[in-house]
């Protein structure tokens, strides 16, 4: 004898508009997602096209493919090749936040795991130093780098990226050392390990998802930095963010080629961010929840 199945019982109307919030949370949630990228997606479509269809008004999507943006961008055309100026800017960021790292680490270690006496003022000091506009220490930065012959020096670019990114990886270090153990600290001091030890073989490990989204932060915004080296830097040292700026000129907008260089330069951060992006999760994340 079989039995007639049941009629599923139907949510309660809370449930039911909890779900239906629910769905419409997601479908904005991935609408705002795509309108994010889309302006990424266009400009790699862009440089796929030649500079006649790119420059059409309305955007012409289906038009013809090519590769001349990026055979125009590597020299391809008898012109000048980039490779200099990307291990210009690779150098300066790479070097800038290594030195960062050496230098916030014991730096935000006093502040987070042997709290200094007035902690939180220090903290603001490293912060207050973010609030002075960029632009009104750059003559006396021009001056000294004109005075003792740095001017475009990478190693210049180094120095001044390595002062203008330590305060803020102080700062997110502070706390990401907030939440390492002390126990294991005091168990290795009673090993007899020194503080040199204590940082490289048990702090540094322990937080290592919040060094590594320090270390990002740090490497975007060094490879990003556009006004000092601008200023600074002529031929020798100039960075990829100033060879961009140099496709718009007298004759017009060459949008193709200037996308082309766009991806390029791109592709080191965002290879950067996807070789990391489950440390730099879980370095965003950490004291998110006590």
């Amino acid at each position: 004898m079989t039995t007639a199945a049941l009629p599923p019982h139907p949510l309660p109307p809370a449930a039911r508009k909890a779900r239906r919030r629910s769905a419409a949370l997601g479908l904005l949630a991935w609408a705002a997602g795509i309108g994010f990228c889309l302006p990424a997606l266009w400009m790699l479509l862009t440089s796929f096209h030649s500079e006649a269809d790119a420059a059409t008004n309305p955007p012409s999507v289906a038009a013809t493919l090519t590769l001349d943006g990026y055979r125009s961008f590597f020299g391809g055309a008898g012109g000048p090749t980039p490779w200099p100026l990307l291990i210009n800017s690779l150098s300066a960021s790479v070097l800038s936040t290594v030195l960062v790292l050496v230098l916030a680490l014991p730096a935000a270690y006093p502040l987070s795991i042997r709290p200094v006496r007035k902690w939180t003022d220090v903290m603001f000091f490293f912060l207050s130093t973010k609030m002075l506009p960029v632009v009104a220490g750059l003559l006396p930065v021009y001056l000294f780098a004109k005075n003792t012959g740095m001017l475009d020096n990478v190693w210049l670019l180094v120095v001044l990226y390595t002062s203008m990114n330590l305060p803020i990886a102080v700062w997110m270090m502070q706390s990401f050392l907030a939440d390492v153990p002390v126990s294991i600290i005091e168990a290795a001091q009673v090993d007899g390990a020194r503080l040199p030890t204590v940082l490289a073989r048990v702090v540094a490990p322990v937080a290592g998802p919040g060094i590594a989204a320090t270390a990002l932060i740090c490497f975007i915004f060094s490879w990003n930095e556009l006004l000092f080296a601008r200023v600074l830097t002529g031929v020798v040292a100039q960075t990829a963010p100033v060879y961009l700026t140099g496709f718009v000129t007298s004759q017009g907008l060459f949008l193709a080629q200037l996308c082309a260089a766009s991806v390029v330069v791109s592709l080191p951060v965002l290879t950067a961010g996807y070789a990391a992006q489950d440390k730099l999760v879980q370095g965003l994340s950490l004291g998110a929840v006590k």
